[in-house]
């Protein structure tokens, strides 16, 4: 695993435990801090999918060579 896929694996598992932690300490209830956790979610989510996408694809290219066209 390249380490902008596992930086991006770590920050979403970190957000997703907050979010766990804010639900059991009766804080998701707030909604600026809910509005904003979901927000930070949504961009971590897009980073770690680049991510994975950008290192399948390099995986691919080692494998059969680079596409083109």
């Amino acid at each position: 695993m390249s380490p902008e896929l596992e930086l991006a694996r770590t920050h979403l598992s970190d957000l997703r435990e907050e979010l766990a932690a804010a639900v059991e300490n009766g804080i998701a209830g707030n909604s600026l801090y809910q509005a904003d956790l979901e927000q930070e979610m949504a961009l971590a989510e897009a980073a770690y999918v680049a991510a994975a996408v950008t290192e399948i694809a390099s995986f691919r290219a080692q494998l059969s060579g680079p596409q083109v066209g």
